[in-house]
């Protein structure tokens, strides 16, 4: 019965459910009082700086959004979730205002938008005098463009955004204009359903490879074929924010990226044709990017590439891809393209090679340079051909960034930074942007020296600084650095001589909040004042906790504990951790994170079992530590290793009963939940959220392994939690979105668990979240999520009866 629940909807599911078992529709259930009051407490407002960093803009937003919201009827086509009475992708956040603030007088001035909660993605302008944000109708959704100065705004007549494939709409360079992505004006009515098939659902394979991953929202009739085709119809157009007026550029397709050349004379279009895929999602399909001329009519043919079904294991599609427009020249492409054909197993002298071309787009592209490992990204600089190159090794997990002046790149380029990606505590940081008025975004450079900004990772936990680094020496001059009792970092600099800075400060007990320092002077001014949305909760103590594993391997967490804790008291303990993989003990045992941080009581944190008592160890380190080809290996060892070293820690420490200890997670964090019960007694119960538990349902690969199911079976097996059900003899709780859309973690996944765990005998219940996706959005499923898992917690860990 539960294979066809999963074939029709909530309601039918909830339903069926009924006379199944123990199973039944239950209302929304609430969590203590005091948990529902921080649940709702108004979160304070994301911010965003002004490109000239003159100002910020302050975006209300609602945390937690009714469960009517995420309700409203969708089409699940190619990878997207599609709300067809607005055109548009699901909503899943409602913004409440926009408030622009000044940095140096401190003034704001409210944006005049809509007063409805349907605004949303708010764009400053390059020179930050206007603000460009959507706005959803009952049948489309409307482009408004706001003065940052006055906050009066306006809609644009005759605009219908499109927005599935990514931000509907771009400022050009006289910050007047914008580029958009309408619906067609004359589009007809959707498809109809056939009231019949036409026929079977077919297909077939021969010879071919196609080991794609197991991604959610798929097409699968020719009916959703249809439905695709016809909602992801976009009209290019440039339209003048000041007098409205609107140039259609070409005609309608399935276009899915589109960007002005700097010049401004060309764009670069990306359109999707039929045949699509049943196997891939959108951005695999059969595609070609194309150069336009402001007419829209084709100048050249960058790609023309077919369905990509057949991308090796961590590999890349064979052809041009990052296929972009090079900053500080007029009209120049650049793209990559790989030498192994996508396949990282082959072994090659160089896997990818960077390729130019250049207006009129006449000739054939040039080779730019080699690359020795996988291309994966370029930084720009303020001089015209200077970049920094990335590339990533990966038998290695090694990342290597250098110094390369595209005009000369063998004999310019120099490496900068060489070192595992998973280095925290030598990571050198990003490097600093600004958007310039005409929109061009480059590093900030002065000479030499570019900026970087770090986490600075260290063994007491993270300090954020700001260094400034010379490209020709290496020499590194820190210009700031967080204190240690504190969590500081840079977000911006204030002024054009680069003496001034934003930083985002906060520590134990005080909330983020923004400041400007003056490197000179030292002195310090805030910006804003945000205030602790649970102030209930500032007594909780908190500390960074290391320990190790019996192999060796340093281990750390964040421990929490309730405010009034009184030394010497032995509490009830949850453990939340995801496994992640090294290459080496060294970088597996960095400390990452900082005790310094504000504690904010959001969403479905674990935090909240505080209020009930519990201490937690958040973000237990559980690394999987070895050869990325065999690391798995010894998964289970690995993980049930650091599980019990954390509970020895903490035991010795005399701050918890070892008897009564819940361990908890979150999607890998969830199938290492499973794991740890089915493959140790260290665990009074666990609760699991939005797993996956039978790996044969992920048979290429899952997190980095690159073996498929059938190059290591026995791997499989032993990793997955529904072969050992029998096993699991402590309570667990299953949670799971009925919508989950993330790659592996079906909700199919937790149904099978609860149905093997049912049929061993063992104590379990399987809790399905109407309407919720991989994360949990709503209101109602937020606060049921903590009721059950406070309740379940309480049930068989607190007040577990022990010998």
């Amino acid at each position: 019965m539960k294979e066809n629940a999963m074939r029709i909807s909530v309601a039918h599911l909830l339903v069926l459910l009924l006379a199944v078992g123990a199973w039944g529709q239950t209302t929304y259930r609430l969590p203590p009082a005091g948990v529902v009051e921080m649940i709702d407490a108004p979160p304070t407002p994301y911010v965003d700086i002004s490109p000239p960093c003159d100002a910020m803009l302050l975006i209300d937003y609602k945390a937690h959004p009714s469960i009517e919201l995420l309700a409203r009827p969708i089409l699940r086509l190619a990878g997207l979730r599609i709300d067809p009475q607005i055109r548009a992708r699901q909503r899943l956040t409602e913004y409440v205002r926009f408030t622009v603030k000044r940095l140096d007088s401190g003034t704001t001035v409210t944006v005049a938008a809509p007063d409805d909660r349907r605004i949303g993605t708010p764009l400053w302008s390059n020179d930050g005098r206007s603000i460009a944000f959507r706005h959803d109708l009952a049948d489309g959704v409307e482009l408004w463009v706001a003065e940052a100065e006055t906050g009066k705004a306006k809609a644009l007549a005759g605009v219908r955004l499109n927005d599935l494939f990514g931000r509907p709409f771009d400022w050009m360079s006289d910050n007047r204009r914008l580029l958009v992505r309408m619906v067609p004006s004359a589009a007809a009515a959707p498809p109809r359903m056939p009231v019949a098939p036409l026929g079977p659902i077919v297909e077939e394979t021969s010879g071919k490879k196609s080991r794609a991953w197991t991604y959610q929202d798929l097409l699968k009739t020719p009916h959703e074929e249809d439905l695709f085709e016809y909602y992801g119809q976009v009209q290019l157009a440039v339209i003048d924010s000041v007098t409205g007026g609107l140039q259609k550029i070409g005609t309608p397709g399935i276009i899915t990226d589109a960007d002005f050349s700097p010049d401004e004379q060309y764009l670069l279009v990306t359109k999707l044709r039929r045949p699509f895929s049943y196997r891939v999602p959108y951005y695999y399909f059969t595609r070609t990017t194309e150069v336009w001329d402001r007419q829209g009519r084709p100048v050249a043919t960058i790609a023309d590439l077919p369905i990509s079904d057949e991308v090796p294991t961590q590999g890349v599609p064979t052809g041009p891809r990052g296929v972009r427009w090079q900053r500080l020249r007029e009209a120049t492409l650049l793209w990559t393209e790989a030498l192994d054909d996508g396949d990282p197993l082959k072994k090659v002298p160089h896997r990818d090679r960077l390729l130019r071309r250049a207006a009129p787009f006449a000739g054939a592209p040039s080779e730019v340079m080699k690359v020795r490992h996988r291309f994966t990204g370029l930084h720009w600089m303020a001089r015209q051909d200077q970049v920094l190159l990335s590339e990533y090794d990966r038998d290695r997990r090694w990342r290597t960034t250098a110094f390369v002046d595209l005009g000369n790149p063998t004999d310019s380029r120099r490496v900068l930074f060489d070192l595992s990606a998973r280095d925290a505590y030598n990571d050198p940081g990003d490097p600093v942007y600004q958007t310039r008025p005409d929109g061009t975004r480059v590093m900030h450079q002065d000479g030499e020296w570019i900026y970087l900004a770090a986490d600075g990772a260290s063994e007491t936990g993270d300090r954020p600084r700001l260094d400034r680094f010379n490209l020709r020496t290496r020499v590194k001059e820190n210009l700031f650095e967080s204190r240690d009792d504190c969590l500081e970092g840079f977000v911006a600099f204030a002024g054009p001589d680069r003496r001034k800075i934003i930083t985002r400060y906060q520590s134990k007990v005080d909330p983020p909040n923004y400041i400007r320092i003056d490197l000179d002077t030292k002195t310090r001014a805030p910006v804003t004042d945000f205030k602790d949305p649970a102030p209930q909760l500032t007594g909780l103590k908190k500390e960074l906790v290391r320990y190790a594993r019996p192999d060796g391997v340093p281990l750390s967490g964040t421990l929490y504990l309730p405010p009034g804790y009184v030394a010497g008291t032995k509490l009830p303990l949850v453990i939340w951790a995801y496994p992640l993989e090294y290459s080496d003990p060294a970088t597996a045992g960095q400390v990452r994170g900082s005790p310094n941080s504000f504690t904010f009581f959001r969403g479905t944190t674990p935090l909240m079992f505080l209020t009930q008592g519990y201490a937690v160890l958040l973000d237990a380190t559980m690394p999987v530590v070895g050869d990325p080809e065999t690391m798995n290996d010894t998964f289970v060892e690995q993980i049930t290793g650091a599980g019990r070293a954390a509970i020895d820690k903490l035991d010795a420490m005399g701050v918890i009963d070892r008897r009564r200890v819940l361990v908890t997670g979150h999607s890998y964090g969830a199938f290492m939940t499973a794991n740890l019960l089915a493959h140790s007694d260290d665990f009074a119960a666990g609760i699991a959220r939005s797993g996956a538990y039978n790996r044969s349902l992920t048979p290429f690969g899952f997190q980095s392994e690159r073996r498929s199911f059938w190059e290591a079976p026995e791997v499989y097996m032993k990793v997955s939690p529904f072969t050992h059900a029998h096993k699991i003899n402590e309570p667990l709780l299953l949670i799971h979105g009925e919508a989950d859309n993330n790659s592996g973690t079906h909700t199919m996944q937790s149904e099978r668990l609860y149905a093997a765990l049912k049929g061993n005998g063992a104590t379990a219940r399987l809790v399905l979240l109407p309407f919720e996706s991989h994360g949990y959005t709503a209101r109602e499923s937020v606060l049921h999520t903590l009721a059950e898992m406070l309740e379940w917690a309480d049930k068989y860990v607190k007040n577990r009866a022990v010998e």
